[in-house]
């Protein structure tokens, strides 16, 4: 199976790049929020298995839009972010077609590493009015946080607790092939 983008080695645009997070509150809504920096590498082969991605989130970036909540976050109870200062991915493989597919990797926060599959969608390929050739990517994963060793939480009157286990990664990426 081939791949629609120009093999190469791209780099990840974080301008317009979002790195995000739903996970349910109270039992009764989500909360979402996103990690402000990323870095990422793609280096696409021949083909879907000869491609891979490696990618790099700073645990300080976390924002939320309350600042109680994203020191809380930031602090020992969840990602402990002097200490873990960054999560990352490593791909594994991938399988699907070039328009959608699976793609498998590794995912490290704070000291446990676990295998973590993402939904893909591929958006397209195209090259802006500045001459630089772009790719863009859809991706949606969900993890529990307790397997990451993320376990904090409270207790509600009602029943339930207050932080939900499990989280769902959405990601937004748009890639740029360095001019040759």
């Amino acid at each position: 199976m081939s791949i629609e983008l120009t093999p190469g080695t791209w780099t990840l645009d974080p301008a317009h790049t979002e790195v995000g997070f739903t996970v349910r509150h109270a039992g009764i809504s989500k909360v979402r929020g996103q990690f402000t920096e990323a870095d990422a590498t793609l280096v696409v082969g021949g083909t879907l298995a000869a491609s891979s991605v490696q990618a790099t989130v700073k645990t300080a970036s976390f924002d939320s839009k309350d600042d109680n909540r994203d020191a809380h976050v930031k602090g020992a109870e969840f990602f402990d972010v002097e200490q873990y200062p960054a999560m990352t991915f490593t791909a594994t493989g991938a399988e699907g077609s070039p328009e959608r597919f699976k793609l498998t990797g590794d995912l490290t926060i704070k000291d446990t590493t676990l295998p973590v599959t993402f939904d893909v969608e591929f958006g397209g390929m195209a090259v802006d009015p500045f001459g630089a050739t772009r790719a863009g990517f859809s991706a949606t994963a969900q993890i529990s946080r307790k397997a990451f060793g993320i376990t904090w939480n409270a207790a509600l009157e009602a029943g339930g607790v207050l932080v939900g286990d499990k989280v769902t990664i959405n990601v937004d990426a748009a890639f740029v092939l360095p001019a040759a």
